[in-house]
């Protein structure tokens, strides 16, 4: 059997941090439930032990006031006890009813020490003479010991969420010796004549238990809740801020790598590009000259010759484009008019695009003042409209939109839109789709921006063709 370890992102280095905070989180959350019950069965220990100190106390008095007010007056007057008579029994019940008064006892029962019931506070006697009261209290009672019992009935679980407990759900149910007091003194403890059985409700303590408990409950949770939020959200900031810093660095070391890219390469296109270009221009030259003179001939000369300048003038191309990328020439910033930019590339292509029957629309006004690099904005204008051509099946449309409230520029082709997936690597350097072209055009572009302060996006219209977007002035 395979056991996965947990292996922490180094990207996200706060996740192990994450992991064993809500591991935490868990085993606090445990040991606040332990605590609860720790601190609940606690007070009920502490609560029942209160009660049977008080029952007992309760029971002393009783077994004192009998014995004192009616045991002794009883026997000095009738000769004996005998509650089957009316005088004794009413006389019996009033000392207990007076012991008792305010004391929350539900009932009170006298046994012979046989276990039958010589008196009952209940209204039906008969029936609790009926009842066997010889159980285990008696027993213990009869030996001399007191025993308490607590007796519970089933609530419905409405009255736990309402915290109000039905009356005698609780009973605490007490079996005292009743003895002959021999002395005052608590050592010399006289005869058991009786066994005292009472009962007495303790729904009440109940109920404060049981809200302190849901009391402590709240209070260990919520503080846990409390604090395990506060860390939580330290750690997923602290997480954020360091993600952010990889990324960053991430793209710093992507610029610098890219930077010393671009330092290799310039100086190789500089030490090549005039070993390259003199040869290229007496080819470009010679080639042109050659399509001058059979410009009205058919033959295969005339076909190499025009080829051969078609490719010079690619090659050329090229070349200028390695260059222009691997040695950016630094902005030179003036007043420039926008508008008057994108005229003149438009009068540059116009052969292009009046052979694939393109439209061209402006909704730009008549100037648009701009500081910034002439000669370069026109190149990356020129570099986004050959582009546009190139994406485009004739007939199609290119539409130039200006919103002043933004500084944007947008450029509207009626072409098939932009690759999504491809979108982030559209001005990365050499990514290209296209069959032919170094994948430097979009890269010099983003170069030249980056030097004015401007941004660049491309998507796809939801009508259909492409969108580039150019934001002037962005920080």
């Amino acid at each position: 059997m395979s056991i996965r370890l947990f292996r922490p992102d180094p990207a996200r280095p706060f996740q192990l941090v994450k992991f064993l905070s809500w591991s935490f989180f868990v085993v606090i959350l445990a040991c606040s439930i332990l605590m609860i019950l720790i601190i609940g069965n606690y007070a009920k220990r502490t609560i029942l032990q209160k009660n049977r100190e008080y029952a007992h106390l309760l029971a002393e008095n009783l077994n004192h006031q009998i014995y004192r007010r009616f045991t002794l007056p009883t026997v000095l007057g009738y000769g004996q006890v005998q509650l089957k008579e009316k005088q004794q029994y009413e006389r019996l019940d009033r000392v207990i009813r007076a012991t008792i008064h305010g004391f929350r006892v539900l009932d009170v029962r006298v046994l012979d020490l046989d276990g039958n019931v010589a008196y009952a506070m209940h209204k039906d006697k008969d029936k609790l003479e009926q009842e066997d009261m010889v159980g285990r209290g008696f027993q213990k009672a009869e030996q001399g010991e007191p025993f308490y019992q607590i007796i519970r009935r089933k609530g419905s679980i409405w009255s736990f969420l309402n915290l109000d407990l039905p009356a005698r759900s609780h009973v605490l149910q007490t079996s005292f010796p009743l003895r002959a007091e021999k002395s005052l003194s608590p050592h010399k403890k006289g005869p058991i004549i009786g066994i005292l059985q009472f009962s007495q409700d303790i729904t009440k303590d109940h109920e404060t238990i049981f809200f302190f408990q849901l009391l402590v409950a709240v209070v260990i949770i919520a503080s846990s809740l409390l604090l395990f939020f506060i860390l939580y959200m330290i750690i997923r900031r602290a997480d954020r801020i360091i993600a952010e810093r990889i990324r960053e660095k991430e793209r710093l070391e992507h610029k610098l790598h890219q930077n010393e890219k671009l330092a290799s390469m310039g100086r190789m296109v500089a030490s090549i590009s005039h070993e390259i270009r003199n040869p290229l221009g007496i080819i470009q030259s010679s080639a042109e000259m050659l399509v001058k003179r059979n410009q009205k001939g058919d033959s295969a000369e005339s076909k190499l010759a025009g080829a051969v300048y078609e490719e010079s003038q690619r090659l050329s191309r090229t070349v200028q484009d390695f260059l222009d990328y691997a040695r950016p020439k630094e902005p030179t910033l003036h007043d420039v008019d926008l508008s008057a930019i994108v005229e003149q590339c438009l009068a540059s292509l116009d052969t292009e695009i009046r052979r694939k029957q393109i439209a061209i629309q402006l909704q730009i006004p008549e100037r648009i003042p701009l500081r910034g690099d002439k000669d370069l904005i026109y190149l990356a204008l020129y570099n986004l409209i050959i582009n546009a051509l190139q994406a485009m099946d004739s007939p199609g449309e290119i539409r130039f939109t200006w919103l002043e409230e933004s500084k944007q520029l947008e450029i509207r082709d009626s072409g098939p839109g932009f690759n999504s997936d491809f979108v982030d690597k559209f001005t990365e350097p050499f990514f290209t789709t296209k069959e032919k072209g170094t994948g430097l055009g979009l890269a010099i572009v983003k170069n030249i921006l980056d030097s004015h302060g401007a941004g660049l996006e491309f998507f796809s219209s939801a009508e259909g063709g492409g969108v580039v977007r150019i934001t002037f002035g962005k920080s």
